[in-house]
Order: structure tokens, then C-alpha cells, then sequence
């Protein structure tokens, strides 16, 4: 049974007080009849019995099947249909480690499924698994979290945890896998710390993982083989991905070692954000969405699948046991596993009330949790002022989106390879700019109402890093040029307002050799190059420099736009400059942004002394030089901050 149910009208059977009912439903009246509150989808363990309960309104018969750990053919046990089209069953005794799928007739035809809310899985993901989560807590397993104050404190590393480790110099045991990121004291080839220790030297706050739920693109049960993938292809949402764990086969392992590396990383004082994949599912044919309850869980047109998201389909998170099903889930990640963000992939293709219903669920279990996600316009079958994208973000004020207009505007167009931007010298983005540095996006779209609603960047793990793009855009100039460039977007995204986000590796010029697109490349192109970390060490400490200067100085993370317009003055500056004063405490600061390849003088704003913090050598919050004079001479290609000294 496929198509949109939207339109097209199936008959149902279904028991009500064990009597049979025909009705003729729309996914609309699915929702108005079939909507299940409770608490309690998947199986519900405990010692002395475990209870499953699945969602399958249009099924005609539902079946619990159980299988032993080598038997090919499982037991069935019939389950009994309840409330709001939900069937149910339950298992005396400790059913912890019980393999599971569901058998579900429906339109005639019968479907073996994975449980859409099993919270373990077998190798690959075929079957689900009863767990006992208490059982998979590591040691010191703590509710406690890096205390974090204000939102505008947060700077983010995006990391990809295979990428970390699997530099075979990279000092670390257990390469490519979540152990590895929990290791501390390993070092590189030189000496220079890697892994945890190398990622809290940097002085971030959030680590921001990619994919880490069980994802459908890597051979689980073959990782001699060599294989690679970001993990954008979901499999089953509320269990980790296995072949980061040391052992896929065992079903704990990944929950176990998945949960050793966040407490290690709250341990060396850093969050964690999981970057979550609800807007597709690799697979509609093989999904047990679309086995539960054919049509229901994506968006369709004309009777083809809406493909707003560019693989192949959407999910239809308006509906209301999706939106159900999206908000159950990223709570159980936040509760079970203590994660501190949630990053959301496409999120355009999502509604603002399911994620402003994400955010509220957050805020229920703990209000500092980050929620930030891809705010773009996607063409996906939503009415326009539903959509979670920036011409919404007005709707949606708790929760942070990418500034890809600021993006651009640094380094060129993204999708056009060819096009420089400001830190390349092309004239005319000095506006452009000056939003960005006020937490600003598109006139003519975004809405933020906050800088807290606005992530600013210069690379992510998608595109060409910026180094690559500087190669293409700037291939005639020497490497040394491109540095200067490539230190004054990194210097421009760290001392503007909003949120900062690097990307790992960025801080040592990180190049995938060209590789627009590595979703699938080998390690070679995507793995941290721990021996390029020690040839750039003087890069790696300039932006520990910027980091700290920013933690240090509370008027680069200002919390509203009355507060931006009141302490930020713009200082008249040449072309291809941007200059600003900023007030507040503990001191008055000046900043320089200068993409000329020349030197270029620049007013200050007031008569005394003022101090270099940042040129284009070094950055902190220890004096370089001092200057008594009127203005100031900024080098080619470069930043420059000074504090005023009393």
C-alpha cells in the first residue's frame, strides 16, 4: 500500500471493544483518530517483565517475533490490539538481551519490521534489542555537565569521530572509534597533544559530532573492509552507529563506549551536540515507517515522493505521530546519553511547531541544551510560513540557525567554486560583512531575533574546506598569501557576534585535497592530519589566541541587538576595511579587518594609550605593542584589535 495518504482514501480494519470497525481514512483523520500520547512506544524494560507497545493503526494483525541469538527463524507470539492504534505485549522475566522484530499484516500482505523506537540493534541493524540501560552506564557515569552559562558563551568544533583518530599518527589506541575520543594523553608525531586533550587545548566549548546514530552506509559486519561515510543515511534513529564501537556484534558495546566518550568529554570540560538526521531515512521501500503505516511518515506530490532534501524523500514532520516520533526521540538521546546540543540537519524541511515542540521537550529536561539547525528553503510540499528555515526564525527565538550569507560573503559562493569573497579582496562586500559581524543574515529572509540565533562560520564538514576554496579561488598567489587570508576569516568569524563554529582542522588550514563532496571518500582525503597540526602550530595558536580573547572580552558575545546597535560604532575605514569600536568591559576595544593587499591606516576613535592584542601574527590577551597616536597602521591581509588602557 503506497501513495500520498493526504489525498488518496484507504479502508481500515480495527478492533474497538472487540468489535470490528471499517473506516475510510485520510492521514488528517489518522491523526484526529489514531494520535497516541503515551509515554511508552518500543519496549518498556524491567527486571521482572518487559512490555512492548508499536504504533500500526491500519495493520489488521501484529505479531512480536523473538528470536534466539543463532536462530534464523524466530517465535511468534500474537499481540494484542489497544488504544489509538497502538498493539501491545508483554514478556515475563529479565528479557535483557532478547532479539526482536514485529510481523505486521496490512492491505493483505505481511512485513517484518525493526522497531522504529528500539533503543539497541543487532549487527547492521537487522533486528532489535532489549536492553538494560542501567546495565550500559560506564563508570562515573554523572548527570553533572560543564557548567555554561549563557548560550553566547558557546563555540562550537564540528568533528567527524571516525576523522579524529584514524590517522595512524595519531597517538590513539582505538582509531575510528568513540574509545578513541575518550582517550586522553596521546600525542603525535612531534609531541603535540591529539584527540581530547588537542580538542579542550583549543579552548571550544561544544564538540558537535556528526551523525552518530545507527546509520545504513557502512558493512558493520565487515570494518576489515575499508569503508567511509559521514553518516547522513539513517538506519534506525534512538540506537548508536556501530562501527564506531569495538564490537557491532554485541548489542551494548556501541550504547556503552558511545557514553564512555561523552563522559569523557564532559570530564575534560567540554559539551557534546549530536548533529541528528530526522528529515529523510536512506531507505522508504526498506523503512519500518513506511511497513507501519504505508504513506503516512512522507511527503508526497502527485502521488511521487517529495524530494526536498535532494536523496530521494522527505519526511512528514507535520504529521502528527512523525512530529510525535522526532520529539520522543532527541529526548531520549538528551536523557539517556546526557548530550548537551542537538544540530539539525536540513532542518528547513521540518515545521516550526515540531521544532519549537523539540525545544520546549529540551528545555523540560534541561533549558541549556543547544538546539541550532540548517535553516534553508528547501522545496519540499510545506506551506511557506511553516517551514523551520530563516524567513521563519522570528517563530522559532530559542533556537540558532547557520549564517550562510556571512559565509559567502567572507570566502566566496559556495556553489560557485570560482567566486572570491571579502577575504580575497573583492570589492563591494564591506556591507555584507558588517552584518555578519552584527549576527545579521539576508535582508529579504532571515528573521533572527537574537545574535543567540545565529551560528557564524566560514567552513563545515560539506564543501570545500577553506583552504581548498582559497586554492581555486587564489591559485596563482603563494601559500603564504593564502594563510594571511585564511587567518582573517578564522580572525573575523571568532570576534564577530552570534555563535562561532569551527570546523576541525580548520585551525591548521585543514585541505581534503580538493574534495568538494567526501560524504564516502577515504580516510587519506577526510582523516585529521595530525603531522599538518604540528607544521601549523603557530595557526593553531593564533586561533587558541582569538578563543581566548572572545571568553575574555564579554562585548564579543553581546545577547541582544539593542545591546549590538548600543556598543558597537563603526569607524570610518578605506575600501576593503572594516573597522568598529566596541565598548564595554574590562576594556573599550578597536577592531580591524583589512582584505587590501596593502597597508592601510585607520583612524582611532580616542586620544591615550592603546595596546595590540591581535595583528596578523599574534592573538590573545597579552599586550604585543603600544601605540600613542591618533591612528594606526594595519598590515595587508589582516586583523587587528587594540584595548584602550585607562
Amino acid at each position: 500500500m503506497t501513495g500520498n495518504l493526504s489525498k488518496e482514501v484507504f479502508v481500515i480494519e480495527h478492533i474497538n471493544q472487540h468489535s470490528y470497525i471499517e473506516a475510510r481514512s485520510t492521514a488528517e483523520e489518522i491523526d484526529r483518530l489514531f494520535y497516541y500520547d503515551g509515554q511508552d512506544l518500543g519496549n518498556r524494560y524491567h527486571e521482572q517483565a518487559t512490555v512492548f507497545r508499536l504504533w500500526a493503526p491500519l495493520a489488521a494483525e501484529v505479531r512480536l517475533v523473538r528470536y534466539e541469538q543463532e536462530e534464523e527463524s524466530g517465535k511468534e507470539m500474537i499481540m494484542e490490539r489497544s488504544e489509538k492504534g497502538t498493539w501491545t505485549a508483554k514478556l515475563d522475566g529479565d528479557q535483557d538481551g532478547l532479539v526482536y522484530t514485529y510481523k505486521v499484516k496490512s492491505n493483505e500482505q505481511w512485513n517484518e519490521v525493526v522497531d522504529p523506537y528500539a533503543r539497541a540493534v543487532t549487527v547492521n541493524g537487522e533486528k532489535g534489542v532489549v536492553v538494560n540501560l542501567m546495565s550500559t552506564n560506564p563508570e562515573n557515569w554523572s548527570t553533572e555537565k560543564p557548567q555554561h552559562s549563557s548560550v553566547m558563551d558557546t563555540i562550537i568544533y564540528e568533528l567527524h569521530i571516525r576523522d579524529a583518530s584514524i590517522h595512524p599518527e595519531s597517538g590513539m589506541v582505538h582509531k575510528g572509534k568513540y574509545l578513541g575520543l575518550a582517550e586522553t594523553g596521546t600525542t603525535g608525531p612531534t609531541g603535540m597533544e591529539t584527540g581530547l586533550d588537542y580538542i579542550k587545548s583549543l579552548g571550544v566549548t561544544h564538540v558537535q559530532l556528526l551523525p552518530m546514530f545507527d546509520y545504513a552506509t557502512v558493512d558493520e559486519a565487515d570494518l576489515d573492509l575499508l569503508q567511509y561515510n559521514w553518516g547522513y543515511d539513517p538506519n534506525h534513529f534512538n540506537a548508536p552507529e556501530g562501527s564506531y564501537a569495538t564490537d557491532p556484534f554485541e548489542p551494548k558495546t556501541r550504547i556503552k563506549e558511545m557514553k564512555q566518550m561523552i563522559q569523557s568529554f564532559h570530564d575534560q570540560g567540554l559539551r557534546v551536540i549530536m548533529d541528528v538526521v530526522y528529515n529523510h531515512v536512506y531507505s522508504v521501500e526498506d523503512s519500518s515507517f513506511n511497513k507501519l503505516v504505508p504513506g503516512y511518515y512522507f511527503r508526497y506530490h502527485n502521488d511521487q515522493l517529495v524530494n526536498g532534501t535532494g536523496v530521494g524523500n522527505d519526511t512528514a514532520s507535520e504529521r502528527m505521530m512523525m512530529r510525535k516520533f522526532i520529539v520522543d526521540s532527541v529526548s531520549y538521546w538528551a536523557h539517556e546519553y546526557h548530550l548537551d546540543g542537538f544540530r539539525f540537519d536540513l532542518m528547513g524541511i521540518h515545521d516550526v511547531e515540531t521544532m519549537n515542540q523539540v525545544r520546549q521537550a529540551l528545555d523540560d529536561i534541561d533549558p541549556s541544551i543547544i538546539l541550532l539547525g540548517e535553516g534553508w528553503d528547501l522545496h519540499t510540499t510545506l506551506p511557506a510560513d511553516q517551514k523551520a528555515n530563516q524567513k521563519n526564525a522570528s517563530l522559532m527565538p530559542r533556537i540558532a540557525q547557520f549564517n550562510d550569507y556571512f559565509r559567502d560573503s567572507l570566502k566566496g559562493n559556495t556553489f560557485d567554486r570560482t567566486q572570491k569573497g571579502f577575504i580575497s579582496h573583492y570589492p563591494g562586500l564591506e556591507e555584507n560583512i558588517k552584518k555578519g559581524v552584527c549576527a545579521r543574515g539576508y535582508d529579504h529572509t532571515a528573521t533572527f531575533t537574537s545574535p543567540s540565533q545565529v551560528v557564524t562560520y566560514a567552513e563545515a564538514h560539506d564543501n570545500h574546506t577553506l583552504w581548498d576554496k582559497l586554492q581555486i579561488t587564489n591559485k596563482e598567489l603563494p601559500p603564504s598569501i593564502r594563510k594571511r587570508m585564511h587567518r582573517l576569516a578564522s580572525a573575523i568569524l571568532l570576534t564577530s557576534q552570534g555563535i562561532p563554529f569551527l570546523h576541525a582542522g580548520q585551525e591548521f588550514m585543514r585541505t581534503k585535497s580538493g574534495e568538494e563532496n567526501s560524504y564516502k571518500s577515504p580516510d587519506i582525503i577526510n582523516q585529521l592530519d595530525w603531522r599538518r597540526s604540528a607544521e601549523y602550530a603557530e595557526d593553531i595558536e593564533y586561533i587558541k589566541g582569538l578563543i581566548t580573547l572572545r571568553k575574555t572580552y564579554p562585548s564579543f558575545r553581546l545577547e541582544s541587538y539593542q545591546l549590538i546597535y548600543q556598543n558597537l560604532n563603526w569607524i570610518e575605514a578605506p575600501a576593503n576595511v572594516i573597522a568598529y569600536r566596541l565598548s564595554g568591559q574590562p576594556n573599550e576595544l578597536v577592531v580591524v579587518y583589512n582584505s587590501n593587499p596593502w597597508e592601510v591606516e585607520v583612524n582611532l576613535p580616542l586620544k591615550g594609550d592603546w595596546s595590540v592584542l591581535v595583528d596578523s601574527e599574534k592573538a590573545g590577551i597579552e599586550d604585543i605593542a603600544v601605540y600613542k597616536a591618533s591612528s594606526v597602521n594595519v598590515s595587508e591581509i589582516s586583523t587587528l584589535i587594540l584595548k584602550k588602557n585607562d
